[in-house]
């Protein structure tokens, strides 16, 4: 049976994580390689509820934003992220539970605990990019959006998402620091991800 491989990017609003991960995408496709972009929230019935609600602050208690959350991503697992890794396909995936670690973890939630509950399940990615950034730097980029999320987007609830991103370590997880030029943070991306499957660049 063919293995892919699983590439999450990750960050606070505002870092550029969906550029990146539709850019790496891009990238490989043009090498020939075989690949799937995927989002979380997902585009399945309970991603889309998740963004429905989350347009309304305190609509849920953390609790019930995880519980949504983890029925997303079970959705997603099953229908999408696992069947294209049996294909062999590269998922490139913008936002996985490292968020719901940081983002429910920054609302009093065990960070540990919500780890130890997605990975019971989830696939566990072969490489994970945190974008780090200053939350009034994405709060600034991100100024201009139809809808701004008012439970996801304030600036001090951001610094506490941060700091749990910053803490989250390990031999598969990269910081870059988002503040450098998108094209050189897409290089690096490109590289290691190369050096993953390796492949030459």
């Amino acid at each position: 049976m063919k293995t892919g491989r699983l590439i999450v990017i990750e960050g606070i609003d505002g870092a550029g994580k969906t550029t990146q991960a539709r850019a790496l995408v891009r990238k490989l496709r043009r090498r020939g390689i075989a690949c799937r972009y995927l989002r979380e929230p997902s585009l399945g019935p309970w991603g889309r509820e998740i963004r429905r609600l989350a347009r309304r602050a305190g609509s849920l208690t953390p609790s019930e934003e995880l519980d949504l959350f983890q029925k997303d991503r079970r959705e997603n697992v099953s229908r999408n992220i696992r069947p294209a890794l049996r294909e062999g396909r590269v998922v490139v995936l913008d936002r996985y539970y490292f968020s719901n670690i940081a983002y429910q973890g920054a609302k009093g939630i065990d960070p540990a605990r919500i780890r130890r509950m997605n990975e019971r399940f989830a696939p566990r990615p072969d490489a994970v990019f945190i974008l780090d950034l200053e939350p009034d730097v994405g709060l600034a980029r991100i100024a201009g959006r139809k809808h701004r999320d008012a439970l996801f987007e304030r600036a001090s609830y951001l610094a506490r998402v941060r700091r749990i991103f910053r803490g989250l370590t390990g031999r598969r997880i990269v910081h870059l620091d988002a503040r450098r030029d998108p094209a050189g943070i897409g290089a690096e991306i490109l590289g290691r991800t190369l050096a993953l499957l390796k492949l030459a660049r």
